[in-house]
């Protein structure tokens, strides 16, 4: 492969080639002398493989002499390339600060000499220089922003038009910022020809193309995981500072906070980074942020932040057990009997999504019953009507986003009014927005569909006991949450009469729980406040408890 090192091809979209000197910037030799202090020189002669997409970077590697050619792999083969990196430049994406792999190709062009920081060199250079650190982390960002909108670098999803399991992959990708790429069997050739040659049985869809790891058929969401490097393997031998089970905004920032404060740090996460609040689609009354920011954007940033602190975090690893009896404590991992040591526990598991009882509901989630507004299910909401259920804020900001994309979006709530149940600014712009249509007094009592999907939901207004049909293939559930915490059964944490945790036994611990070195904080907690902002409050103050705790462990619980 041959590249000019003098013409770039342009960045996929408008906005990131106006700030192609923020996504390649170029270093001075006083920064280059600086990064030397924390990486080591490495040569490679011309034509060398430096990295692949999906597997493992020795490290991000800043260039002396020579040049990079960075290639799109579109999951199959490598193909258009995407930047000619030179000296002054450097490598890598996100990922480099974890550990996770390469979303694109890099070919050594000439003779090359570079700067090669390995992951832990990388996040110390980012500590000490606060000016690197911006620009470094600002180019990695924009990279994997553009690494996405290419689809380089992550899995192909293979499958028959409308099969319910592609939802489910779709979605985890999506809610972790992950590229990926969906092709059907029946038109792609390169599909055609990979079904051809694995013939898969019925049981064995969706084929999954992980690059640098192979086909996987009907992988599960924790395979896909792995597939991807955001679920490494885990050591049962080490023994963490804290682990954190929940990576919503609570969580995040007491790994973010410990963590930078030179504590080892596991983060358990169930689903995505970011719990229920990454999958808002507009948060408008976070403090400092006047035209509001997504969800995911600013969980996503608390992400980054967490890992470029050395926060090792775990998708999708869900909690199964805490053993409140061992020494230190112990988190068994659900689904296997791996025991997870850490001297103090953070809960910050949130809370499930409340199902409705309706006989057939399991039929249609992910072919039409969806429990949050991602940008996956607004494009299957083209041209159709929609049928939300909720009066929250979160039920709010999902309809309003929705609005957006469906023909028109009914919201079912069973009281009145939203005035008791949702913010005012909320209720203005559902007002204010001409193809969203309340329905008071009302609920669904009724689904029917076929193994397609969902086609239609009876309603039933409560008042007047009249029931009418509605046709619509898409259904949205904001009805609340329950907060998840029947996996600490038989612990000894206790929790109040709805399932929420108890904490306050310790006057000068006060986020701690029942049992010494168990915290709560966030959503799940019992009395906390359902805000993001209260859960990164809280998230940030366990911290100081957290030290106080394991400078004294001994103390009495002071009930």
């Amino acid at each position: 492969m041959s590249a000019s090192p003098f013409e770039q091809p342009p960045l996929p979209t408008p906005e990131l080639e106006r700030r192609r000197h923020q996504v390649f910037p170029v270093l001075s030799e006083a920064d280059i002398r600086h990064v030397g202090r924390y990486g080591e020189e490495r040569r490679y002669g011309n034509g060398e493989v430096l990295f692949e997409a999906g597997k493992p970077t020795p490290g991000i590697m800043f260039l002396l002499e020579g040049s990079i050619a960075v290639y799109r792999h579109n999951g199959f083969d490598t193909c258009a390339r995407i930047s000619t990196l030179h000296p002054g430049q450097f490598s890598g994406e996100v990922g480099e600060l974890s550990c996770r792999p390469a979303m694109a190709n890099g070919i050594a062009v000439g003779s090359v000499r570079v700067l090669l920081l390995p992951a832990e060199g990388l996040r110390a250079l980012l500590v000490a220089s606060t000016d690197l650190s911006e620009r470094i982390i600002r180019a990695l960002i924009l990279r994997t922003v553009a690494l996405l909108e290419q689809n380089s670098g992550g899995p192909v999803i293979i499958a028959p038009r409308g099969h319910g399991r592609v939802h489910a992959l779709e979605s985890f990708l999506t809610a972790n910022a992950h590229p990926y790429t969906v092709l059907d069997p029946d038109t792609d050739p390169r599909a055609v020809a990979l079904v051809a040659e694995h013939q898969p049985s019925a049981e064995e869809w969706p084929l999954v193309l992980c690059p640098g790891v192979g086909l996987k058929k009907n992988p599960s969401i924790v395979e896909l995981g792995r597939c991807i490097g955001m679920l490494r393997p885990l050591s049962e031998e080490k023994v963490w500072d804290v682990i954190v089970v929940g990576a919503g905004p609570a969580g995040l920032a007491t790994a973010v906070y410990a963590a930078s404060e030179g504590l080892s740090v596991l983060a358990l996460e169930t689903r995505a980074y970011g719990g229920q609040a990454g999958a808002s689609a507009r948060i408008e009354n976070y403090l400092g942020f006047p035209t509001g920011i997504s969800g995911g954007a600013l969980t996503g940033r608390a992400y980054v932040q967490a890992e470029k602190f050395g926060v090792e975090i775990a998708i999708p690893a869900p909690a199964g057990r805490l053993d409140c009896a061992s020494q230190p404590l112990q988190v068994e991992m659900c689904g296997s009997l791996q025991l997870l040591k850490a001297r103090a526990v953070v809960l910050s598991c949130g809370a499930r999504y409340r199902r409705p009882s309706l006989a057939n509901l399991k039929q249609f989630e992910g072919k039409g019953v969806y429990y949050w507004a991602s940008p996956v299910e607004a494009q299957l909401c083209k041209s159709e009507e929609v049928v939300l259920v909720g009066g929250g804020n979160s039920a709010g900001q999902a309809a309003v986003f929705l609005a957006g994309h469906a023909v028109k979006v009914h919201i079912l709530i069973r009281k009145g009014s939203l005035a008791s149940t949702m913010s005012s600014y909320l209720i203005g712009r559902i007002e204010g927005t001409p193809n969203i249509e309340l329905h008071t007094h009302s609920e669904i009592v009724a689904l029917e569909g076929d193994d397609d999907g969902l086609k239609q939901v009876r309603v039933r207004n409560s008042r007047s006991g009249e029931e009418f049909e509605c046709d619509t293939c898409r259904v949205f559930l904001f009805i609340g949450a329950d907060p998840n915490t029947g996996w600490l059964n038989g612990c000894g944490v206790e929790v109040d009469s709805h399932g929420f945790i108890r904490t306050g036994f310790n006057a000068a611990l006060p986020l701690q729980t029942s049992v010494p070195g168990v915290f709560a904080i966030g959503d799940v907690r019992a009395g906390s406040t359902k805000r993001v902002a209260a859960a990164v409050g809280e998230g940030a103050a366990v911290v100081a408890q957290i030290h106080q705790f394991l400078a004294d462990p001994a103390a009495p619980p002071g009930r």
